[in-house]
């Protein structure tokens, strides 16, 4: 029987698995047309299944030679002589399962091959009477290596001699990693390494500027998530709808394929089948309270970046809206390790899982909101499973009003959102969660959507700007209110002016037919 698989390579005849038909259609043509370029996705993105896929129908038309550079020690790159030996000998296992006839993934071995001189004059001879397809996976373990580069500059050469018909080599070749081999120079920063002179000149004089950009979208969209939802549905018959449950997986993931399996895998497995939406959002509750190398990595890369976390946080929680320009190093870095993606040109968090991760890191990392809430527990605003939203905010209106004073004015402008976040966090943790509509985010307001059993909170938190903005704030609530169906809103404002024009109130009005919670701090 099939099953959810969300660790290592995804197989068609274990896994339940989504119809990539048309990005594998994408892929097979930039080879067709001897393209060569690199996958560059963050991890568990589906790298390794693709070229899997890939190499299952490119057997018929190509020799293809699918290799992995996963576990290759900096040995195998202390010298040219040893790389060579461990390329030939990669060569040889991976094309016994190819479609070249036996005998030939020996011919590549040979050992009087030990510079890369005689490597060119060997490909050239190997590959004269064959189109033969080079993919090699995790290549980025040894982008940060002189005889890699070396390797690279090879392959480079003979491309463009190719190209002016004279010489033979790969048809073409693919490289996947979640470095580009564009920002070598980035990863040894990043790893801490010194840059010799020669290996700086070669990353500005990249040895892989003959690549064509892959534009191929990995991540799966909702009809894509529905195929393996069908599949699965064939099987076991359990009457879910699979349009409304790939919707909502997708709502939440943005088609992160880990993040699409893994919830898909939580409800098979741990939720007794509860294919709804509810059991969709339970799934998510499941997620995010669990470790996982990927929230690992994602906590690793913020933790170690001082930039990369500046931005993020003020992204996310200042509500800054930054230009999606790429080549600013933060930027580029955010959006390598999934972290952003654009919109409208600007940076916004990739995915709800995302948000929801990372606001609880920096709830965890703040030490100023990590302060000791007293007064308020879980069971003082949640009866009988409903939860008193308008009680929490009261209570947090009169908390915040004990913590404000005037020294506190550029902190609470600037961090004050994630004080509501920090108080928040206990008070629905174990039956609810939250995330932040990233995408809406700025400087003046903040949505938020709180989920708590079955029921749903819109809140949105503004900074004070002034009394024109008021109007504006009823209106954008209320909009956003009728895109969830909901006729109850929330409108948080954090009065920052001096103490004798501060304004402090907690009141409900009515506005376009929608009752708002208007609570001024």
């Amino acid at each position: 029987m099939k099953r959810f698989n969300v660790t290592g390579l995804c197989v068609p005849h274990k896994h339940y698995m989504v119809d990539i038909s048309d990005k594998l259609a994408k892929i097979e043509d930039l080879i067709d047309k001897e393209c060569y370029f690199t996958i560059n996705r963050a991890r568990q993105f589906g790298k390794t299944t693709t070229l899997a896929a890939l190499e299952r129908i490119l057997n018929d038309q190509y020799v293809v030679a699918s290799i992995s550079f996963e576990g290759l020690g900096n040995e195998s790159f202390s010298s040219a002589a040893v790389f060579i030996n461990e390329f030939l000998e990669l060569m040889r296992e991976a094309l016994q399962f190819s479609s070249a006839e036996d005998g030939y993934g020996e011919e590549w071995v040979n050992k009087n091959v030990i510079t890369f001189s005689q490597l060119s004059r060997h490909i050239a001879l190997m590959c004269k009477d064959k189109k033969v397809v080079l993919m090699i996976d995790e290549v980025d373990k040894a982008s940060n290596n002189q005889v890699f580069l070396d390797f690279l500059s090879v392959l480079r050469k003979k491309f463009l001699a190719r190209e002016n018909g004279k010489d033979y080599t790969f048809h073409s070749v693919v490289l996947a990693g979640v470095y580009d081999i564009k920002n070598i120079k980035l990863k040894m920063m990043l790893d801490g390494k010194h840059i010799p002179a020669n290996v700086e000149n070669k990353v500005y004089n990249s040895p892989w500027n003959i690549a064509v950009n892959f534009r191929v979208d990995m991540s799966f969209n909702p009809n894509e998530i529905a195929s393996m939802l069908a599949a699965y549905e064939d099987d076991h018959h359990t009457g879910m709808c699979t349009e409304s449950i790939s919707e909502e997986i997708y709502t939440f993931t943005s088609g992160y394929p880990f993040l699409v399996s893994r919830i898909c895998q939580c409800i098979d497995e741990e939720l007794n089948r509860n294919w709804t939406i509810a059991g969709v959002q339970s799934a998510v509750k499941t997620l995010i309270n669990e470790k996982n190398t990927l929230f690992d990595d994602l906590s690793k890369n913020l933790e170690n970046n001082e930039k990369l976390y500046r931005l993020i946080y003020d992204v996310l929680i200042v509500g800054e809206q930054r230009l999606y320009s790429a080549g600013n190093p933060t930027v580029d870095l955010a959006s390598m390790y999934g972290i952003i993606k654009e919109s409208n040109r600007n940076v916004i968090i990739s995915n709800k899982v995302y948000e929801i991760i990372i606001c609880d890191y920096f709830i965890s990392k703040d030490e100023e909101t990590n302060r000791q809430i007293t007064g308020v527990l879980q069971h003082d605003v949640v009866r009988d499973g409903i939860f008193d939203m308008e009680l929490c905010l009261s209570k947090f209106a009169e908390y915040y009003a004990e913590i404000f004073n005037e020294h506190d004015v550029k902190f609470l402008e600037r961090h004050g959102r994630l004080l509501f976040l920090s108080y928040l966090k206990p008070l629905i943790n174990g039956q609810g969660f939250y995330h932040i509509e990233s995408e809406f985010t700025d400087l003046r307001r903040m949505d938020l959507v709180v989920d708590f059993g079955r029921q749903q909170f819109i809140i949105e938190l503004k900074v004070w700007r002034g009394k024109q903005y008021l109007a504006e704030a009823y209106e954008q609530l209320c909009a956003y209110l009728d895109s969830k169906n909901i006729d109850k809103g929330y409108l948080i404002t954090f009065d920052i002016r001096k103490k004798s024009n501060r304004t402090r109130k907690s009141e409900w009005v009515e506005v376009s037919g929608k009752s708002i919670f208007d609570v001024m701090v």
